[in-house]
This record gives C-alpha cells, sequence and structure tokens, in this order.
C-alpha cells in the first residue's frame, strides 16, 4: 500500500485507509468465517449486494467491498487487458442469450476481482457482474476468504486434487457437486450465462528451478464436463481461453496445501487479462481430445503473450 499510495496518492491508497480495509477484512472473516454466524454457501450462490430485503437483512455490498480491498494493490497504468475483440464478442454472445464458458488459469485468490475492476477499466462493470466463477472448497471454508467470496456469484465444488483428502467424507463430497452440476446446469438452460472456470482445479504454481510461473495443466474430464454441459443446456455454449497474470499480487503457496489458513503475502504489482479466440465445439465426444488440447494450448500462448507483455523474460517455456 505504501507503493501504491507514492505512485497514486489519493485517499483510497493512504495508509490509514490501508489499515482499515485490513482490519474490516479481519472482522468480516471472525463474523462470517468461523463462530456461530459462520456463512454457509449453497451449491449456488448469488452474490451478496446489500439489498436488505433480498438478503436477510444484510447492507454490505461484498462485491464492491472485495473489489475495492484489491483495487489498490494494481498498479492501474501499468495493468493491461488483452483481447478485448474477444471478450466483447463473448459477452454480445452471452447478451443474445448464448452461453459463454470462460476456460481459465487461475494464480491467486484475487482473480475475480482483477476481472472485475480491469473490466470496469473497459467499460464493462456490469457485464463483469454477471460472471459466475466455478469454486473450489477453500474460498467457501478459509474463513478470510468467505468475505470475499459471498460477493460472488458462485458454483460451489470440491475439486478433484482435494475430494480424495478426506475418504471419510468423499461421498458428501460427490453428491455436493452433483447438486452443484445441477444449479449449473439450471443457469445454462436458461441462457445468457458466463462461467468463469479454472479447469486445472487449483492456482498456478511458481517453478522453483526457474523462478518462472508455468500454467498448470487442465483436467481433460473437467473440459469433458463443461462441454457436456453446453450440449444439455440446449442453448448455444460459446468457449474462450481466458489467460491471467494475477500471481505476483498475491502468490500462492510453492506447494499445495489440503487445509485452510495459509499465509498471504499481498504486493502491488501490475496484472492482466486476456481472452483467445473462441474455440469451436464441433463435432461430439470423439472430438474431446482435439478440443482439448486447443484450448490448453490456445491458453498457454495468450498467457505467455500477456506475462511477457507485463514482465518482459518471465513467460514459461511452451510445452
Amino acid at each position: 500500500h505504501e507503493m501504491s499510495n507514492a505512485k497514486y496518492p489519493d485517499e483510497q491508497s493512504s495508509p490509514e485507509q490501508a489499515v482499515n480495509r485490513i482490519l474490516e477484512g479481519v472482522q468480516y472473516g471472525f463474523k462470517f468465517g468461523m463462530g456461530p454466524d459462520k456463512f454457509v454457501f449453497p451449491v449456488a450462490h448469488e452474490a451478496l449486494r446489500g439489498d436488505a430485503e433480498k438478503e436477510d437483512g444484510n447492507t454490505v455490498d461484498f462485491y464492491e467491498w472485495g473489489n475495492d480491498f484489491f483495487r489498490c494493490l494494481m498498479d492501474k497504468e501499468e495493468s493491461k487487458i488483452m483481447g478485448m475483440d474477444n471478450m466483447k464478442q463473448a459477452l454480445e454472445q452471452a447478451e443474445k442469450g448464448e452461453n459463454v464458458v470462460f476456460f481459465a488459469n487461475h494464480q491467486s485468490e484475487a482473480d475475480p476481482q482483477v476481472v472485475s475492476i480491469l473490466l470496469e477499466r473497459a467499460g464493462l462493470a456490469k457485464d463483469a457482474e454477471k460472471f459466475y466463477y466455478v469454486a473450489g472448497h477453500k474460498v467457501t471454508t478459509d474463513p478470510l476468504a468467505i468475505p470475499f467470496s459471498m460477493g460472488r456469484n458462485l458454483i460451489c465444488i470440491h475439486s478433484k486434487k482435494h475430494i480424495d483428502a478426506d475418504p471419510d467424507t468423499k461421498g458428501v463430497k460427490n453428491r455436493q457437486n452433483l447438486s452443484a452440476m445441477g444449479g449449473m446446469l439450471d443457469r445454462l438452460r436458461k441462457g445468457g450465462c458466463i462461467l468463469w472456470v479454472a479447469p486445472s482445479g487449483g492456482r498456478d504454481r511458481r517453478d522453483l528451478e526457474t523462478g518462472k510461473t508455468p500454467m498448470a495443466p487442465f483436467d481433460s474430464k473437467t473440459l469433458d464436463m463443461f462441454r457436456l454441459m453446453g450440449s444439455k443446456s440446449k442453448k448455444p455454449t460459446h468457449y474462450y481461453p481466458f489467460a491471467m497474470v494475477t500471481y505476483e499480487v498475491c502468490p500462492p503457496p510453492d506447494f499445495v496445501e489440503a487445509g485452510v489458513g495459509e499465509k498471504r503475502n499481498f504486493r502491488f504489482t501490475p496484472v492482466g487479462i486476456n481472452v483467445g479466440e473462441e474455440i469451436p465445439s464441433e463435432g461430439g465426444l470423439e472430438k474431446r481430445q482435439q478440443f482439448n488440447e486447443k484450448c490448453y494450448a490456445s491458453a498457454q500462448v495468450e498467457y505467455g503473450k500477456l506475462r511477457e507483455s507485463l514482465f518482459p523474460g518471465t513467460a514459461p517455456d511452451l510445452e
């Protein structure tokens, strides 16, 4: 925050406001992340925007609060939005009642807020509010993450990376996932649904040998499932690769941790998004390997372009 205030001196980036935001986040974490009032997410969660009548007395717009928390950590002059023609095409398709699925890499807990803030800068704030994020268990169970998640439209699932961590709860988690898929399919059948999903099932991790941050591989079964859901919706459904560079703003641990309560290190840094060209969903299941390979390869290319543009010399080698 000190670096943010030095570059963009205003009230929002002042040390006093920074402390207030952190303390407020901790307070929300205590109130909604633990104890008798802990917030329990349904499998399909609608963002809490402070409408007391509809939200059981809640007056906090958790969507804007989360955006404001991360806004001053983003170097707005150096941050980048690439692939805007593709983004606008996707949003126009959604406006016509067709579905859009963004297959994204995932780098930090701030990813949803980064998407919103950057689209806001591009004049697409209202579109950003419509996104549904497919969320793993950590963002709905970690006390500090819960308030940020309360401000997002979510489809809550258990990722394959963590579903086997506790054999005693595997059956429950699988049933919750089936229920979540049902909730997602309901929204896709209505049309005009915008989904952001990380098919890797987790965040990208730093390569300790090179110091670079490669994209985690996309899980083929996850890609298959979303393609199947699009087909079952009976609505035209479009698929786009969505590259994100947000690792530097809140780096994850170098190794995957099954539990919650990880340390957070926030930094003032540029961030970026890059939307690639639509990946046609042609043919049936026999074409799935071709579709899946193209999704990942295209996302890797767009990620490399974006990372080189933001931090020259840091793009990982393509596989």
